[in-house]
């Protein structure tokens, strides 16, 4: 099965997640993501999509708490969505750049992200 691989960059619950996803020609896919601030703290999923209708998909984390959400693609590749994490809200972008990822994140009030060589952070704004 072709596949293509992406960065993903999510705001959940107020905490910075890093990861990947793996979509799949028919349109199924899986994503492994873990917060920058406690890398233990790791979330699997699996998603499903369509040009159409964007996708939706689950996440399941290691602390007991998931997670249903839903995204728009940009491109086949990328895209961007929102969704409801046991602990708060989520927002997500895969296959962009820090820099294009921005427009899609909330942020929680009074943090921005910063790119320190190839680490990203979420640090405070002021």
């Amino acid at each position: 099965m072709l596949s293509a691989t992406g960065a993903v960059i999510a705001i959940m619950a107020g905490n910075l997640f890093l990861g990947e996803a793996e979509g799949h020609l028919n349109g199924g896919g899986t994503l492994a993501i873990y917060s920058q601030k406690n890398p233990a703290l790791t979330c699997r999923g699996e998603f499903t999509s369509s040009a159409e209708l964007g996708g939706k998909g689950q996440l399941r984390c290691s602390d007991g708490t998931s997670s249903t959400f839903k995204f728009q693609r940009l491109t086949l590749r990328k895209g961007h969505g929102t969704g409801n994490f046991g602990r708060g809200s989520m927002s997500f972008s895969y296959g962009l750049t820090v820099e294009e990822a921005r427009p899609y994140l909330k942020l929680p009030k009074g943090q921005k992200l910063r790119q320190n060589g190839d680490k990203l952070e979420l640090v405070s704004s002021t």
